[in-house]
């Protein structure tokens, strides 16, 4: 990690602002387009998401690795202590808060884009135990996907490939897939499409963290080195480290 830790915290501040008012906006506008049609909403959601998200990516993964969710950054922290790669604990620390406040900023831009209040709290209850089966799904296929391309020397197609799998999981999942406690947060701040009731988020982000806890268990058993390409994650930041064999 060579890039230098304030210069990484503001890529993950404006990162993760960004996503979430693609997230939020994008909602605002599927309801305003498309008012009798959940379905076609959501349709419109996960494309602008996917789309917005390997955006970012490209953009702010070589300053600060594209984390822009706690999940990954903690992973990449605890896979990576070991092998001396990957996020330190003030790393860590900073990267959270970064991400947090940045979704948070994200809601209030969006919001104010479209001339609702800057801050408005979600009516929109998501407080169930199969929601939160869909959070402990989404979060785990994520951390798999994003240390499977690092550990397979993919890396770089992580823009196309999270995109993708975000894109996907707000179908496939029952939650629509937030797995992400930083923007679970932030989306608790307009009550608009992609909204989340405030008393909704802990059980999503308690889910996020199991989901956490299970992908990292996974990875062990599947790739039990994949902490020493942990500064590969999401995208390569810094000097890169002795490339591995994706056949080993």
């Amino acid at each position: 990690m060579t890039v230098a830790l304030r210069r990484r915290l503001l890529a993950e501040f404006t990162g993760t602002a960004l996503l979430v008012t693609a997230v939020v906006g994008s909602g605002i506008m599927a309801t305003t387009l498309s008012p009798a049609d959940v379905g076609l909403q959501l349709l419109e959601n996960s494309i602008a998401t996917a789309f917005t998200l390997g955006a970012l990516i490209l953009i702010f993964g070589p300053v600060s690795g594209a984390h822009f969710n706690p999940v990954v950054s903690a992973a990449d922290w605890f896979l990576g202590r070991r092998a001396g790669t990957g996020l330190t604990g003030r790393d860590l620390a900073g990267y959270v808060a970064a991400q947090t406040l940045g979704a948070i900023g994200g809601s209030i831009l969006a919001n104010l884009m479209f001339d609702l209040a800057a801050v408005d709290l979600s009516a929109n209850d998501r407080a169930a135990a199969h929601l939160w089966l869909g959070e402990v799904v989404a979060t785990t296929g994520l951390i798999l996907l994003v240390f499977a391309l690092a550990r397979s020397g993919r890396a770089p197609v992580a823009p196309a490939a999270v995109g993708a799998y975000i894109g996907a999981a707000y179908w496939f999942t029952s939650s629509t897939a937030f797995a992400n406690p930083a923007v679970t947060i932030g989306r608790a701040f307009t009550d608009t499409f992609a909204g989340i009731a405030p008393a909704s988020v802990p059980g999503f982000v308690l889910a996020q963290l199991v989901g956490l806890a299970v992908g990292i268990c996974l990875l062990t058993l599947l790739y039990p080195d994949a902490g020493k390409t942990a500064d590969q994650v999401v995208v390569p930041t810094g000097e890169r480290g002795p490339a591995l064999d994706p056949r080993a």
